[in-house]
């Protein structure tokens, strides 16, 4: 498995880079916004990877960062949905947003997306809050509740639990959410709590 490249960017499309790694150029298709982050042709550049391996297909993808990852790995886990339909939409929607449109259940944003219909973009949202719900409440991500502020009298520390691990589905670190989550009303639904975060994440990047 190829999980990352670090090398000298030599070729730098609207949809396509590559970079060159101990002599061997390595082309990846990837987003417009991970393309807006590499520097200038010759620089140093580092892209997070996904090999997509299908029958006779064999394509190398990359990302800026790994919430980008994260999220084309959730999308092309939707059924109907390859990987140019989640570069499509990832070239429209930075991971921030994307975050907050399944969280928020607005597929009508995703139809903005050239090639994404009505149903193909309620069926991602369904599919993905079902399933970061299924894998959050599977405990199969580890938490540290510590790392969380103290909780309010009666507040409740479980939807705060709940929607970390919701974001680090997602691809966000405990690092990046849970000072976040700390500081919000742990009375909060998790849904709210996670769009609030999200939605934080985002104004703090925009900066």
């Amino acid at each position: 498995m190829i999980y990352s490249l670090k090398g000298k960017l030599t070729v730098k499309e609207l949809s396509f880079a590559v970079i060159e790694c101990a002599g061997v150029g390595y082309g990846c298709r990837t987003s417009y916004n991970t393309v807006a982050q590499l520097g200038e042709i010759g620089s140093e550049a580092m892209l997070y990877t996904y090999l997509y391996v299908r029958e006779d297909v064999v394509e190398l993808f990359g990302f800026a960062t790994q919430q980008e990852l994260s999220c084309f790995k959730l999308l092309i886990s939707v059924s109907g949905v390859g990987p140019k339909a989640a570069v499509s939409i990832l070239s429209d929607v930075t991971p921030e947003k994307f975050a907050f449109i399944v969280a928020s259940g607005d597929s009508k944003t995703l139809t903005r997306t050239k090639g994404i219909g009505a149903k193909t973009a309620q069926r991602i949202v369904l599919e993905l809050k079902d399933k970061i719900s299924s894998e959050s409440v599977s405990g199969s991500i580890s938490t540290d509740v510590s790392a969380f502020s103290a909780v309010p009298a009666g507040g409740s520390s479980a939807s705060v639990t709940e929607a970390l691990e919701a974001l680090m589905v997602l691809g966000y670190t405990q690092g990046e959410a849970a000072p976040i989550l700390g500081k919000l009303d742990p009375s909060l639904s998790t849904q709210d709590l996670i769009k609030e975060t999200l939605r934080l994440i985002a104004s703090k990047n925009s900066r």
